[in-house]
């Protein structure tokens, strides 16, 4: 017994001294973990304030039907199962069935309820059976942070969001995923935490924790007004037509900040929700909208101008080989109306014209105008502009009349969108900008202020004539169906074809309908872009009667719902009338002091009171204008004396 004695204590000395460490790791590894404490994500804001997308908690409610006792599940089992039936609407006898069931089949993680509020957590805590917690009653609560967007499906592609799989891929879309890991996500805290039985863990140590930093807040250009009035405005047009899908944007002209962008497209039940940011990413080629740079490029460089005569002839003419078409034979015409009617003939013939034996010098031209960059936007995900060049795979002689008219060529909708802009803000192009600023709390983190692409596009004798070809694009051309006599606006019809390589296009022919602008037009606020793809050809795919009408109304809303006020420099405004009377008025005071003046042909009161100063006593008759006055003009009159005048 004394040996054995001594054997155990050189063991316990052993694992003491010699073999501590070792122990001591394995005892932490399987008691000690550390674990994340999520920090808050930050929201997102519109412009005024508005929320956006927050984070929420949520929860899962589950039950351990193993964990409570036979007497305490028999004595619970009606009550717990009327709580659930009153909750859900389900029968009392299906709960209590399938809680047997639970608890015949062991089962330990029974769903009850899933993604509930705090305030039905509560509810649940408050059942029979679970309000014993999860030792006795068997509660199981699962706890987890969802992204919320009060908006509902209002922008809410381009609010976004960030998300990780399983594998700890991310997907990033949007304001949200944009600005996410820099801004909006915040920095998680870690704890140290000791098992201390029964799948329970606690804290350890107080200076082992690494607190959470909350993500920052980010304020967004959006306005929720002009942001409602444009989905539904879009949503009603591609309900009616039966469209594929569409987009709205909506810029103020000076700083480039979106106020609105709305996406749409159609589910296999016909319904309508933010799919994709087809602003964004969806570079396709833009048709008639694009024969504004045509024809400006040819302005700046002296190669045409708005009065030149083009013979657009029967509406049908060829082009090395290749026929293009007019919906209406034009004829002669000029070149500012043949963009106005928007001919593809009158456009191609131009730029064949003055371009053919030299492309590069054309296309340096849009070049210049940054319509074959991306727009570098922080939304991610944006499209990549092509324009072929001479060299091209698309290179053929072709190419040059078919960009002439929006073919051949592929743009985004916001690069199309950020060139009228350009138009509107007289010529400097600015960067559309989603962002204002970062913030946490009133502290502002980050602004982000207006970013200019190019100081001036092209001259002021240009933007003119581009300005007045875009207003008489509306005024008599193509546009006509959207003119209104109660605010004024410029902009482009746009018709293109799409998938016309496909070999059944002739049976089901396919259209892009689009119109860009903006509003008003002899003081432009905002611009706007509504693209459409794939309407029904049985009710309409010309632009100025898909897309042009969402473009009006939405201006009209706008003006009905934030009208623009006119500053009145003075209250003092002078008429010849007024100025005459006064003077009249003035010179009598002055001349006479005790003789009558003739006072016919003033105003009764301003004669009234010229007498009254003289020191008359004056009776009237009538009103308007003096007729006769009781004492003649030239008598001396004495103070108190009586005159009469009658009107």
């Amino acid at each position: 017994m004394f040996i054995f004695a001594i054997a155990v204590v050189v063991k316990l000395l052993s694992i003491q001294f010699i073999q501590g460490d070792k122990y001591k790791a394995l005892v932490e590894e399987s008691n000690i973990k550390e674990v994340s404490i999520p920090a808050n994500r930050g929201n997102v804001y519109s412009a005024d304030g508005s929320l956006l997308a927050t984070s929420i908690p949520k929860y899962d409610i589950r039950f351990d039907a193993i964990t409570p006792t036979d007497k305490r599940f028999k004595e619970y089992l009606t009550p717990l199962s009327e709580a659930l039936s009153k909750y859900s609407g389900k029968s009392v006898s299906y709960y209590k069935k399938e809680l047997q069931k639970a608890r015949a089949n062991k089962n330990r993680y029974y769903l009850l309820a899933r993604n509930i509020g705090y305030s039905e957590y509560l509810k649940f805590r408050s059942f029979p059976l679970l309000e014993l917690g999860p030792y006795k009653g068997g509660l199981i609560v699962e706890q987890y942070v969802k992204r919320e967007h009060p908006l509902g499906e209002v922008a809410q592609r381009t609010i976004g969001y960030e998300r990780v799989d399983d594998e700890g891929n991310i997907t990033r879309a949007g304001i949200d995923g944009a600005f996410g890991s820099d801004y909006l996500r915040g920095t998680d805290g870690k704890r140290i935490k000791q098992k201390i039985g029964k799948g329970q863990w606690k804290p350890i140590t107080v200076d082992n924790e690494v607190e959470p930093k909350d993500g920052y807040d980010v304020y967004t250009t959006i306005d929720v007004n002009i942001q409602d009035i444009a989905h539904h405005a879009l949503l009603e047009q591609l309900e009616k037509y039966e469209a594929e899908h569409g987009t709205v944007v909506v810029m103020e002209v000076k700083t480039g900040e979106i106020r609105a962008i709305s996406n749409l497209g159609r589910t296999s039940k016909n319904t309508y929700y933010e799919k994709r940011n087809y602003a964004v990413y969806e570079a396709h080629e833009p048709g008639s909208t694009f024969k504004l740079m045509t024809l400006m490029a040819a302005l700046e460089d002296k190669k045409v101008d708005t009065s030149d005569v083009i013979d657009t002839g029967n509406g049908y003419k060829v082009f090395y080989g290749r026929g293009i078409k007019d919906s209406h034979g034009y004829g002669k015409i000029s070149a500012a109306r043949a963009f106005e009617v928007s001919s593809n003939i009158g456009l191609a013939t131009i730029v064949d014209k003055a371009y053919a034996k030299n492309p590069e010098r054309f296309l340096n031209i849009l070049s210049q105008w940054n319509l074959d960059k991306k727009l570098n936007i922080s939304i991610k995900g944006e499209g990549e502009p092509m324009i072929p060049k001479p060299g091209h795979k698309n290179w053929s002689r072709n190419a040059l009349p078919s960009l002439a008219y929006g073919y051949g060529l592929k743009i985004t909708p916001l690069q199309t969108l950020t060139f009228y802009n350009a138009v509107a803000n007289n010529g400097v192009m600015v960067k559309p900008r989603f962002i204002r600023e970062v913030r946490n709390l009133d502290e502002k983190i980050e602004v982000f202020e207006k970013e200019i692409i190019n100081e001036k596009i092209c001259s002021d004798q240009t933007l003119k004539k581009a300005k007045t070809m875009l207003e008489n694009v509306v005024k008599r051309g193509t546009g006509t169906s959207l003119y209104s006599d109660y605010f004024s606006m410029g902009g482009k019809t746009g018709t293109a074809r799409t998938e016309y390589w496909h070999k059944d296009w002739s049976k089901n022919p396919r259209y892009i309908s689009s119109f860009a602008g903006y509003f008003p037009a002899d003081n432009p606020k905002y611009s706007c872009i509504v693209i459409i793809h794939k309407p029904s050809v049985k009710k309409g795919f010309y632009g100025a009667d898909v897309s042009g009408p969402v473009f009006k109304k939405i201006a009209q809303k706008i003006f009905t719902d934030t009208p623009i006020v006119d500053e009145v420099e003075t209250l003092e405004v002078k008429t010849a009338k007024v100025e005459k009377e006064y003077k009249t008025y003035y010179d009598i005071a002055n001349r006479y002091k005790t003789i009558m003046p003739d006072v016919r042909g003033l105003p009764i009161m301003d004669a009234v009171a010229l007498l009254e100063n003289m020191g008359l006593k004056v009776k009237v008759e009538g009103v308007g204008v003096v007729e006769n006055q009781s004492i003649s003009k030239g008598t001396k009159v004495k103070k108190n004396q009586t005159i009469v005048l009658k009107a």
